[in-house]
């Protein structure tokens, strides 16, 4: 089971831009290799830094009007939002150190 919870668009304005705690949000693909093998990443993550950092999923097939609105070309990307805002945006299969090593500073 996976400890990132999946977000929808209903969702978003409430869970992560009003969000008193940073959110990184996966935007991620059933369709996506890279995607699948950051998935593992991605939960430890979320299970490590719970209550100091909020970790979720999108799946951009399913909400494509909020992966548009980021602009979001490639996958996997994380963005990290902090007070509503853009905090940190990365792209691609990324070790967990280097994406720790980015969102760390902001929780």
């Amino acid at each position: 089971m996976s400890n990132a919870a999946d977000m929808t668009a209903q969702a978003w304005d409430a869970e992560v831009l009003k969000s008193s705690t940073p959110v990184l949000v996966d935007f991620w693909a059933e369709w996506c290799g890279p995607c699948k093998m950051l998935g593992p990443t991605i939960d430890v993550i979320a299970e490590e830094y719970a209550g100091r950092l909020r970790v979720v999923k999108l799946n951009v097939d399913n909400e494509p009007s909020i992966a548009g609105k980021y602009a979001i070309s490639s996958i996997p990307t994380l963005i990290l939002f902090k007070n509503g805002e853009i905090a940190e945006h990365l792209v691609g299969l990324l070790p967990k150190q280097k994406i720790v090593e980015k969102v760390l500073p902001h929780i």
